[in-house]
């Protein structure tokens, strides 16, 4: 592709400093060459300003949320894909950096997909990056893992009226609203773009929180949570503990084969699967401690309580969970 995408990439973002990331700074100014970026910004008056100035010289369009609901950042995905310019969107996180390459490709996956769940992996790798990359290493074993960034074409999405914001696993409701519409879904696994890792605050508090993403995955959910008395039971016979190694065996197994898989080994450290043991050792507890707190009403998510991870398949092609477009506003604008 020659010239300017025929794409909209959409940012959902909320700051609670005032202070630009120069990182993120330099990334949209060099995003802005390549395709229309929107920017839905659900900060308060002085990061949002803060942020208008530093865009102010690069034509893109800063705005703020104008859709309702608790998730945050599903808020300024929908208010990104109702504004979009163009047909074919790219809806990413702030911590996702592509190049001009796999924004091509995206768009190339576009032309036949109604969806694309695209893949990441970590630059720098922190400690705590390794640690997640187990995760997608075993997601990826299995079909392709959950990151920060997805596209998608606007008219399928909008078939419905568009996407609960509502609920805490935003992409998979959106992947699943969109698959109800009847559009196609497609997870290219080669298809990997650069996430930059969090703090290790924010880091530490994810981790009940991403584990609660799994009340949308039954099978997983069971899985996941057979695992810790599994485990417990194999440690604590003795006769049982060589099945014990067998486990971990077969865990690193899986994380290799994610690794490998697709050309991932030219993205993934080599010592990936060793830390899917550690990822696994967490989420045997993490997912206990998630129910726990789904009996009590529901994950904590920027000040307020989401209850449902996401919906079913069942519900959302039975139209349960159908939105009606929401009355035409005109989102204020720094510029």
């Amino acid at each position: 592709m020659d010239g300017r995408l025929d794409a909209e990439y959409v940012l959902p973002i909320r700051r609670a400093q005032s202070a630009v990331d120069p990182d993120l700074r330099a990334y949209l100014h060099r995003l802005s060459d390549w395709i229309d970026v929107t920017v839905v910004d659900g900060s308060a008056a002085g990061p949002y300003a803060a942020l208008g100035t530093a865009l102010s010289d690069t034509g893109i369009r800063h705005l703020t949320p104008t859709v309702p609901g608790r998730n945050g950042k599903a808020r300024g995905a929908m208010t990104g894909i109702l504004t979009a310019r163009h047909t074919r969107v790219v809806i990413a996180d702030d911590d996702i950096r592509y190049t001009r390459t796999t924004l091509e490709r995206v768009c190339r996956e576009l032309r036949t997909a109604a969806f694309v769940r695209v893949q990441n992996h970590y630059a720098p790798l922190t400690w705590w990056a390794r640690w997640d990359t187990g995760r997608i290493l075993l997601n990826r074993a299995f079909g392709g893992d959950y990151g920060g960034t997805v596209g998608l074409r606007r008219s399928v999405a909008l078939r419905t009226g568009g996407y609960r914001t509502d609920v805490l696993f935003e992409n998979l409701e959106l992947e699943r609203t969109v698959a109800a519409a009847g559009g196609s879904v497609r997870v290219p696994r080669d298809l990997l773009v650069t996430r930059r890792p969090p703090t290790l605050r924010h880091f530490l508090g994810q981790r009940v929180r991403q584990a609660y993403d799994d009340l949308a995955q039954p099978v997983r959910l069971v899985t996941e949570a057979a695992i810790l008395p599994l485990v417990l039971a194999l440690a604590l016979a003795r006769r049982r503990r060589p099945l014990l190694g067998a486990v971990i065996a077969v865990i690193l197994a899986i994380a290799s084969h994610g690794r490998r898989v697709d050309a991932g080994a030219a993205h993934f450290p080599a010592d990936g699967p060793l830390w899917a043991l550690g990822w696994v050792g967490e989420r045997m507890i993490t997912v206990w401690l998630a129910l726990f707190v789904r009996l009590r009403g529901g994950v904590r998510y920027s000040g307020t309580r989401l209850r449902d991870a996401a919906s079913s398949p069942a519900a959302l092609r039975a139209g349960l969970h159908r939105i009606p477009p929401p009355e035409p506003q005109e989102p204020r604008s720094a510029r």
